[in-house]
């Protein structure tokens, strides 16, 4: 006989989507029960180990280009047709319009009426934000917010208020299946440890896992070749195994977001450090371990260039490529602040030194360097920004910052792909309720967070943990709203 638990909204998830959708429903009188797959010290997710950069100019104010970004990322060639359609009210919308692998425009719009109310929100349980920037150095002057203490500073605070409303929290415990009792959603199924199962029954369900980063199988179906060396970026994606999601397709979720892209960063691949990224790629060239080059390296001057990268190391052998840089990088103003890594890069006073230190073919690794060297053209470098200094007559060539690698000592980084945010997941509409494969609400079933499939092809910089926030709190409230209880209870 299973064990069983009976409240209003149980939340399945406890980063920053989880947390705010318990929240907000506990404000509106609910009871909230709230699972974990991991211990209490680990919960979170990806939230406690992200800095949380916030796509705000201010906690009043949304970046200039806020809109633009999210809308340029909603769909990979939709129907021109299709998206006319969603011109008229939301209301009138076909099944084919409603469940369209598209970020629609109500969707949209909500989050951009939504985000700033929701920071204040969440500045009245505790958290206190600054003004910050990006740790690039070649990303153009994007003002933007942060909390101070990062992601782990909005956990504790969001952590504390539940707590103090009554939430009760479930850790090593793992959803398994949703529970349908006529058509609606009526709780999850879950196990704890020790394989013991577990049955939490209720009027409304958030599904606020976050992504698949940290599951072999689901990174291989959709990412495939060299998915295995994808890393996730921190101790809390290996969390992230894609149950919220998988549980949502089993009762007839629709699918949206892009399942074949995922949001990367180069990594350093000895460091055991959270996001020990190495953003300093674009100064010299990357090569494989055969030691050929096999991208542009200085694709351009924003995160898309990151993503691209580790796209192109994740198809190249044991799915690693190598950082190599000279003393030039000295040149480069502040550059030690865009390596996060907590180990020192390989250093060598020879091209041939720096090939046995790094194992790949000395021979091979001199002619690439000298086919490139020769490529490279007189000009301005600018390392603050794409400066259009590129090489002649090189495949792969580069775009950007192309000087030549001739300058004792060399050095550099292994590097491999972060796995930051799977873009795949499951339809929403504007209320964070889960639609089905024709468009209509699941009765009972809301979702938030990175388990939301909002992104096509590229990630708009700091916008994830906004997100995540702003839609598990529409969540939460409606989900407590579904479950019939009242703020005044």
């Amino acid at each position: 006989m299973a064990e069983t638990h009976t409240f209003d909204v149980v939340v399945l998830g406890h980063g920053i989507a989880g947390l705010s959708a318990a929240v907000a429903a506990m404000e509106q009188g609910a009871r909230v029960a709230v699972l974990e797959r991991a211990t209490e010290e680990e919960s979170g997710g990806c939230t406690r180990y992200t800095e949380a950069f916030l796509r705000l100019k201010s906690e009043t104010e949304l970046s200039d280009d806020f809109d633009e970004a999210m809308s340029e990322v909603a769909g990979a060639n939709p129907d021109p047709g299709l998206i006319a359609d969603m011109d008229s009210p939301p209301g009138t919308w076909s099944n084919v319009v409603r469940s369209m692998p598209v970020t629609d425009t109500e969707y949209l719009a909500t989050f951009s009426r939504e985000a700033v109310p929701t920071i204040q929100w969440i500045k009245t349980h505790g958290v206190r934000f600054i003004p910050t920037m990006l740790p690039q150095i070649t990303l153009r002057p994007m003002p933007m917010i942060t909390p101070s203490g990062g992601g782990a500073a909005m956990l504790e605070a969001l952590g504390n208020s539940a707590r103090r409303g009554g939430v009760e929290f479930f850790y090593e415990t793992t959803g398994r299946c949703l529970i349908e009792k006529d058509g609606e959603i009526a709780g999850v199924q879950a196990v704890a440890r020790g394989n013991r199962r577990v049955d939490f029954l209720a009027k409304a369900v958030v599904l606020a896992s976050g992504g698949f980063e940290g599951s072999p199988e689901m990174m291989a179906r959709y990412l495939g070749a060299g998915s295995s060396g994808i890393r996730p970026v921190a101790r809390g994606a290996h969390y992230n195994r894609g149950e919220g999601i998988r549980m949502a397709f089993e009762v007839g979720a629709a699918a949206a977001g892009d399942f074949g892209a995922y949001h990367s960063t180069p990594v350093d691949e000895r460091s055991a450090r959270a996001e020990a990224k190495v953003l300093i790629f674009p100064f010299g060239i990357v090569v494989n371990r055969l030691g050929r080059r096999f991208c542009d390296e200085g694709g351009g001057a924003d995160y898309n260039n990151y993503d691209r990268i580790c796209w192109a190391i994740q198809k190249q052998p044991d799915s690693i490529g190598y950082a190599i840089l000279d003393a030039k990088i000295e040149d480069v103003p502040n550059y030690a602040r865009a390596v996060l890594s907590d180990v020192p890069p390989i250093r060598a006073e020879s091209v041939a030194d720096l090939a046995c230190k790094l194992d790949v073919p000395a021979r091979v690794l001199a002619e690439t360097l000298q086919t490139f060297n020769a490529a490279c053209q007189p000009g301005l470098f600018v390392p603050s920004k794409a400066d259009g200094l590129a090489t002649t007559g090189l495949a792969p060539p580069k775009s950007n910052w192309a000087r030549r690698v001739d300058t004792a000592p060399f050095f550099a980084y292994p590097l491999i792909p972060s796995g930051i945010i799977t873009f795949g997941g499951v339809k929403t509409d504007s209320n964070a309720q889960v639609l089905n494969a024709d468009g209509d609400a699941i009765a009972g079933l809301y979702a938030a967070g990175a388990m939301t499939g909002v992104y096509y092809r590229r990630y708009p910089a700091a916008t994830s943990v906004l997100r995540g926030a702003t839609f598990g709190r529409i969540a939460g409230t409606q989900a407590a709203q579904q479950a019939g209880v009242s703020a005044m209870r």
